[in-house]
């Protein structure tokens, strides 16, 4: 389930960029492009275009699916190592590896 809502995670994300990069902005019409201003620079855009209302139906999507997977890591139970750690006034479980024993010396051969 988590790695299929991830899928579609990912999807909405791609097609979310998608949607906003194929919105013009703010006067960029093509009177703006030769100098002349649009009469709705600063004003009212109007009705909400096709592209404005798919944006914000993906965005929504986004943050459930967003919202969602949060609330499944969250109740995922997990373990850290910090938590199997002893504090530091504790004793280790590790036992102590011991020493290799010391090799006897070889007898070296005295010169005649």
């Amino acid at each position: 389930m988590e790695a299929f809502l991830i899928t579609v995670h990912y999807i909405i994300c791609a097609f979310l960029i998608i949607v906003i990069l194929l919105q013009a902005g703010k006067g960029a019409d093509i009177g703006a492009v030769f100098g002349g201003g649009s009469q709705t620079v600063f004003g009212s855009r109007g009705p909400a275009t096709f592209l404005s209302k798919m944006t914000a139906g993906v965005a929504i999507a986004f943050l459930v699916t967003s919202i969602w997977l949060a609330q499944i890591s969250k109740t995922r139970s997990v373990t850290s190592v910090i938590d199997k750690t002893p504090a530091s006034g504790e004793q280790s479980a590790i036992p102590a590896v011991p020493a290799e024993p010391e090799k006897p010396a070889v007898p070296q051969e005295q010169p005649k």
